[in-house]
């Protein structure tokens, strides 16, 4: 049997452990495997050696059990109303709950900053057991609509963050760079641009920034949300071959001139809708009202800016090659699972999402 691609290595810290879905198996039949619990014993054993040391750390916690394969240990399998994914997000829920109380026990809750959230809405176009749900918005993972974008956001600092408060602050996840500067007290670097915002008066304060987020698909910006209002330049669900498939990203949530499955332009006359009176991107603004032609006016200032501003970077992702993915990475020898690369054939690369 040739191999296509190598399954990608495991490490800890520099030590090759094992390679994924080998050493560390999931019954894709079952959705069975143990790999949350190993990823859980792991933290709460690196927060206690920080602890014991007496030593700030960093912990960057994220499980995969939500992404396909879609797993959960036995003793959350077949527990959820929710299927696989709902077992998965319950032992998710679990472990972060146990973390909580790990700090809690150690007595550094006062002066540790826990942030939770995701990069992506959750994929809907798994089929049964894989897919998840986001609730009202519109489709899911590898869109720009709603469902793909909007994720869930919850900062945890007792006796800084007041409890039970709720921000509308928008956000994006390159701000948690700067805010962990920020709250470590470390300036950041003055010679590049920094994307992402200090969220801190917003956590300390519940004060708004008034900031505008872009809506990226590859380099195309299809979508530009000021606040309430989003407005889309480009719509696009998924093509029509993936569709004529049974591969959907909007399943159940067609919206007519809107889950598009040809690249649709609107740049003359984008289509803006209001999220906190349609979360779902139902109803687009009519450009007849006065309303449309305010909110058009002012986005088209903020994204002429933008775009003024932007310095573009080099493509990293318009060419393939597999003879430089992980056949042999360091540490394979010592398990014997180095593996021989075939040729290098690079070749451009298609990203249809």
């Amino acid at each position: 049997m040739v191999c296509v691609r190598p399954n990608i290595p495991v490490y800890n810290n520099s030590e090759m452990t094992g390679r994924y879905y080998e050493e560390f198996e999931i019954n894709v039949k079952t959705g069975e495997s143990n790999l949350t619990q190993i990823y859980l014993k792991e933290g709460l054993d690196f927060i206690s050696q920080q602890a014991t040391a007496q030593r700030p750390f960093f912990l960057y916690w994220a499980p995969d059990a939500t992404h396909s394969p879609v797993y959960a240990s036995e003793r959350f399998l077949g527990k959820s109303q929710r299927g696989r994914y709902g077992d998965a997000v319950m032992e998710l829920d679990d472990s972060i709950g146990q973390i909580l109380a790990h700090l809690v026990s150690l007595g550094i809750h006062n002066n540790t900053l826990v942030f939770f959230t995701s990069d992506n809405g959750a994929a809907v176009m798994s089929g049964a057991h894989q897919s998840g749900s986001n609730g009202p918005f519109l489709c899911g993972k590898e869109t720009t609509f709603e469902g793909g974008m909007r994720e869930p956001a919850i900062a945890w600092w007792p006796g800084r963050i007041p409890a039970g408060t709720v921000s509308y602050q928008l956000a994006s996840v390159m701000d948690l760079f700067s805010t962990s500067l920020s709250v470590t007290g470390v300036l950041p670097p003055d010679d590049r641009v920094i994307d992402g915002l200090d969220l801190s008066p917003v956590l300390f304060n519940n004060s708004l920034l008034d900031r505008p987020i872009f809506y990226y698909r590859g380099n195309q910006m299809m979508a530009v949300r000021i606040g309430q209002y989003k407005v889309h330049y480009w719509t696009w669900s998924n093509s029509w071959e993936e569709y004529n498939t049974g591969i959907n990203f909007c399943p159940g949530q067609e919206v007519p001139g809107v889950t598009t499955h040809t690249q649709e332009e609107h740049t003359m006359q984008p289509l803006i809708f209001h999220l906190g009176q349609d979360p779902g991107e139902r109803y687009p603004i009519s450009v007849q009202s006065e309303e449309y032609r305010d909110v058009h006016r002012q986005v088209t200032a903020v994204v002429e800016q933008h775009q003024k501003d932007l310095i573009p970077g080099m493509p990293q992702l318009n060419m393939c090659d597999l003879a430089v993915m992980n056949w042999s990475p360091p540490g394979c020898e010592l398990l014997g699972k180095c593996l021989k690369a075939p040729e290098s054939n690079p070749w451009k690369c298609v990203w249809p999402h």
